[in-house]
Parts: structure tokens; sequence; C-alpha cells
């Protein structure tokens, strides 16, 4: 195999395939990635058996081939390569890498062993790569990290004709984000998939400036995948299987008691007041008409507190909340102005769940279908 390739595109294509690769694996063969160079270019392949990439750029084939080569070791060489074409030739086993005066010689991979990439649907619907990026940011910041319980370790996609939901919860927290999407030849009325939060969180970035994002959701050997496609790029994941609990109940349809504050000077404070809190201590909240007031009591050497403006509809609510909690919710809300809304208990001496939302002034609520559930206690027990 022989061909030369514009430095930067194949830098770019190599730390594409690798992104989603675990840093460990304990088949070391999946830590390759897989080379094809034919009359189309040159296509870049990785797969762990759950999360799988693939790219096609354009190069000059001289002689057509396939190599197995170390995917980081050759990110790591990619990417410092001096500004001048990429020649890759193979030679009984080794792979030479030149560019410029830098040579490289790798030891290739047996092929043979590399498992097949799974086979990606064509029939797919469509989401503007913006708002999906957006979405996916809101939202998997709520999504737990625990892997003791898998199935609240990803972010729900519920799919139907013209809305894709993306939900997420770790149990002390829930994010929704509604967002639209074309169905188009998808053949999907309505479907959910259980995408893990870390796979869909690079989905966003990577292809968060792509125009528009094809997705698929398919079936094959017994196990659901689903598969985003943009930009001559592919990644396909195998979703989570377990049923996610029905979170959205928990969303009231309609909060009389609520406070609306300016959210950078709210994210501000919650930031300073908290500097003298013990780890997983709570802040005290109290809105009044007079404003909010953040106390936080950390040790008897270090207390702080701190008052800003509220504009508070209803009475009087006092609520104790973990602030990087707190914190999570605000930096999610894209909007000069925040809603905390008050929900109610049956128990009187409870306070129920703060709900966040946007809003774009104070008299008028966000636009965005963003909402944050907070709960000082387990949600769900």
């Amino acid at each position: 195999m022989k061909f030369q390739v514009n430095r930067d595109v194949f830098s770019e294509a190599v730390s594409f395939a690798v992104k989603l690769l675990p840093q460990r694996t304990t088949l070391p063969i999946l830590s390759g990635v897989l080379i094809e160079a034919g009359d189309q270019g040159l296509t870049l392949s990785s797969f762990d058996y759950e999360v799988s990439a693939r790219t096609q750029i354009a190069a000059q084939v001289d002689e057509a081939g396939t190599v197995l080569v170390s995917g980081r070791l050759l990110a790591d060489i990619a990417s410092r390569l001096p500004n001048a074409p990429v020649t890759f030739t193979t030679d009984e086993g080794r792979i030479v890498v030149s560019c410029g005066s830098a040579n490289f010689t790798l030891l290739s991979m047996p092929v043979e062993e590399y498992p097949t990439l799974p086979e990606v649907s064509e029939n797919a619907g469509v989401v503007k790569a913006e708002d999906f990026a957006a979405a996916i940011a809101q939202v998997a910041v709520a999504a737990s990290r625990d892997d003791v319980t898998p199935v609240i370790t990803g972010v729900q996609l519920e799919v139907s004709e013209n809305n894709i939901s993306l939900v997420a919860t770790d149990r002390y927290r829930v994010a929704v984000r509604e967002i639209e999407w074309d169905a188009a030849t998808s053949g999907i009325d309505q479907a959910t998939a259980l995408v893990p939060a870390r796979t869909l969180t690079e989905i966003g970035k990577t292809f968060g400036h792509s125009g528009t994002i094809s997705v698929a959701i398919t079936n094959t050997d017994d196990r659901e995948l689903i598969a985003f496609h943009a930009d001559n790029k592919t990644v396909t994941s195998l979703l989570i299987k377990g049923n996610f609990p029905p979170v959205k109940r928990l969303f009231p349809e309609t909060v009389d008691n609520y406070a609306v504050l300016n959210t950078a000077e709210l994210i501000e404070s919650v930031r300073r007041v908290s500097l003298v809190l013990e780890r997983e201590a709570a802040l005290r909240f109290s809105f009044s008409l007079e404003g909010l007031t953040l106390e936080a009591i950390g040790s008897e050497q270090a207390q702080a507190s701190e008052s800003i403006d509220a504009f508070l509809t209803g009475s009087d609510t006092v609520v104790s909340l973990k602030p990087q909690f707190l914190l999570d919710g605000l930096s999610s809300v894209h909007s000069e102005f925040v809603r905390i809304s008050f929900t109610k208990t049956e128990n009187p001496n409870k306070p129920g769940p703060v709900l966040i939302t946007s809003q774009s002034s104070k008299d008028q609520p966000g636009a965005d279908n963003y909402k944050y559930l907070l709960q000082p206690n387990l949600l769900l027990r």
C-alpha cells in the first residue's frame, strides 16, 4: 500500500477515529485504526464492539491496500508532523510514515483478526447539528457517572414524527430538552434509544458545526445500535439495554410560585458563597419579595452570605441545594434570565423539587424547551 495525503486532513481524520476508543482495552487489536486505501481515497475506521467511527478523506493512492495500526500512537505522530504532505507505505509487516524530514516506522497489526464494522441503515432522519449539539450539552450533564446502574449513565432519545426529546437523570436531577427533527426516510414514527452519555457528548462536539446530522436506529444480530452521520464521518454506538426510569412524569404542568433572576449574576453569587462550603454541603437559598439571600455555613472558621435581586411571584420560599448541581443547570440556561420554580409536596414542611427553565426577559419565558429539575433528596427510591 502506498498513498500521499495532506498532513492536516490526515491528522484530523486519525484523531476522529480514535477519539471514542477506550484508554485501555482487554484486546490490544481493538486499539487499532483500520486504514483502507482505494479509488475513493482513504477510509479510516475504529471499532471496539461498543462504538465505531469511520471517516473518508481524499488522498493520492498509488497502491491500494488495507492496514491496521495502533490508533493513539498514529494520532500522536500525525498531530506532530511538520507542515508537509504525508507519505504512507507498507513493507513486509511494517509501516513507514514520512513527512518532510521526519520518518517513522511502525509495526502493523493483523488485519484478519479485526472485527467487521457494523452496517448502518440508509433509512435515517435529519436533525439540525447546532440544535442537537446544544441539546446534548444541556442534558448530558445530568447523566449518572456511576456504572453500578448503567441504565442512568445514558441519555434517552425519544423520537416522534417531528421532535426528539433528550432526557437524562442521576436520581438527584433530571434534564430534558426537545428539538425539532425531520423523520425523512427513517421510517420512524416513534422510537426510544438509550445512548451512552459519553458517546453522545463526543457526537455533539464532533458534529456540532456540520449543518445537519443523519440519525438512524437499526437492529443487527439482535443488538440495537444508533448511527450518526455528517461530513463523511459516521459514528455508531450500541444502545444501553434496560428500562429508563419514567422521570418525565416528575415535571409539573404549572407552578405558581417562582422567582426570576439574572442568570450570570446568580452563577457568580453561587460560586462565591460556596467557597467556604465543605464537600457535599448544601447552600441555603431564601427567596422573598426583597430578593434572594444565599447563605453558606462551612465551618466555625468560615461562613458566607450574599443578597442579590430576584423577582418573586408567590410566597416566600427557603430551599437548600447542592451548589454544583445548581450550577450545572444554570450553565445550561442559554438566556439572560432564569426562572426557578418551587414545586409542592404533600408534606407542607418538605419542599418539592426546584424547576429551572430559561427566561427571555423578566416577564417572558424562554422558548428553548429546556427543563432541569433539581431535588435536595433522591428523586427515585
